[in-house]
């Protein structure tokens, strides 16, 4: 049976990977140089204020909207339509908090379409809610290391350094974070894309189904390793991603296709959001197959760096016999 040589080409994987991964640091470090941030934070994350607006009829569209907020000094402003077009109500985000201002941005509102005044609200937020939230998903992303670590360790048991395959997918989980935080901060430089609370959801979405999708993998490889006896782990293994190959690519390719209908036709609210998790899906359905799986192949011929060479088994010593 011809099996396809996807670990043979292990380097080449490598070398995209760091390419990719290192222009992701560069665009961090130069938004960091600009404005002290690794990416554009939104109000989330700094502050603001929130406008629950409802118009009691038609003439109120986002451009309007978001050009009054603009000539009233009231930066980064987000705007999204809430229920039908035929609802007239609109949510806005921006990172200011003064009274005046917001006074006289409702005045310039209501000369779109006559305001609701019982239905208009406006919520002030704190920075210090963005600060929790993102301890919450840092503290999250270190104890799904430590649970996958574990359960890949009890669940390998049975196959020689189960160690191994538990690092090899904390790895891939690891890259696909830094490869989120790169288009998040490359996405800030570009079209001034903001990180907001979507952001820490889309980060832990994909380390989710990064993880799922290694073990996937790494699970044929288990099951593949006694039954092939005598076939060399490099076969072994190709013959696993084979094997699971198809059912990735039929889950994967159903969630492309809606969020590329999303970023087509969705508004410019959720467009950051789901770029972001497009990019970071897709970096999961990569890791899982060019980045874990060649990794443990390079671990197991002692090709990784800082990491000895496995030491054969001694082959046993060959009975003596006496001569007559």
């Amino acid at each position: 049976m011809f099996v396809f040589r996807f670990v043979q080409h292990r380097r080449v994987y490598y070398i995209i990977s760091g390419i990719v991964i290192a222009i992701g640091i560069a665009a961090m470090v130069l938004s960091l140089s600009r404005i002290g941030t690794i990416f554009p934070l939104g109000i989330d994350f700094v502050g603001g204020s929130i406008f629950e607006l409802q118009f009691t009829g038609p003439g109120a569209t986002e451009d309007a909207i978001r050009d009054i907020f603009a000539a009233n000094d009231a930066p980064n402003t987000s705007v999204q339509s809430v229920g039908s077009l035929d609802d007239h109500r609109w949510s806005v985000r921006t990172s200011f908090q003064d009274v005046a201002t917001t006074e006289r941005i409702k005045a310039d509102l209501a000369l779109l379409a006559p305001l609701d005044t019982n239905s208009v609200r406006v919520e002030s937020i704190s920075a210090s809610v963005g600060a929790e939230a993102s301890r919450a998903a840092v503290f999250a992303v270190l104890v799904a290391t430590v649970v996958v670590m574990g359960y890949i360790v009890l669940a390998f048991r049975s196959v020689p350094n189960a160690i191994r395959y538990g690092a090899c997918a904390i790895f891939a989980m690891l890259h696909d974070v830094l490869i989120v935080c790169g288009i998040a901060a490359v996405l800030g430089l570009l079209f001034g894309w903001e990180v907001d609370a979507l952001f820490l959801t889309a980060v832990l979405t994909v380390v989710g189904f990064s993880v799922q999708d290694t073990i996937v993998v790494f699970d044929r490889i288990r099951e593949n390793i006694p039954r092939r006896l005598g076939e060399p782990y490099e076969t072994i293994v190709n013959r696993s991603v084979i094997e699971t190959l198809h059912r990735s690519l039929a889950t994967q390719l159903n969630a492309f296709f809606i969020m590329i209908a999303i970023l087509l036709f969705g508004g410019d609210s959720v467009r950051p959001f789901i770029t972001v998790l497009f990019v970071g899906l897709l970096s999961g359905t990569y890791s899982s197959i060019f980045i874990a799986v060649p990794l443990l192949v390079s671990w197991e011929k002692g090709n990784l760096p800082f990491i000895g060479r496995r030491t054969p088994p001694s082959p046993p010593p060959k009975a003596q016999t006496s001569e007559i």
